[in-house]
């Protein structure tokens, strides 16, 4: 069997970092994701809300740089989750990531680096790198 999922998409609201009772950190977000589709000369949007969960030091990171917003790309599995609430059972599909890509950099954290504010090279090879 093949369980994998690739979404790019932006997060809802800002992530949660919480930590289990082993000191293994997770954090939670809902990721928006826009799909277009033509029926005619008619544009449809749909967006699909889905819950993401990392664990570990991306978990962390996530936490750190990502707000409400923030365009990433998420790669994991997905997972069912089943409980039980005042009598009735309930589930839910989710994403276990492994793998987080942030795609929109946060304009105070990261600056913005042209070529131009780079001192140019000691010396200038011509030589291919490969």
């Amino acid at each position: 069997m093949f369980n994998r999922i690739i979404l790019i998409g932006r997060l809802t609201r800002d992530p949660e970092l919480r930590y289990a009772p082993s000191g293994m950190a997770f954090t939670n977000f809902t990721l928006a994701v826009n799909t277009r589709s033509r029926q005619g000369d008619e544009s449809k949007e749909e967006v699909l809300f889905i819950d993401c969960v990392v664990f570990g030091k991306q978990a962390e990171s996530c936490n750190q740089y990502l707000s409400k917003g923030s365009l990433i790309l998420v790669e994991g599995r997905l997972r069912e989750r089943r409980w039980e609430y005042e009598g009735q059972k309930k589930s839910k599909m989710e994403v276990l990531a492994n793998n987080i890509r942030f795609l929109q950099r946060k304009e105070a954290s990261i600056p913005d680096i042209s070529a131009d504010d780079l001192p140019p090279p000691d010396e200038i090879s011509r030589e291919e790198p490969f």
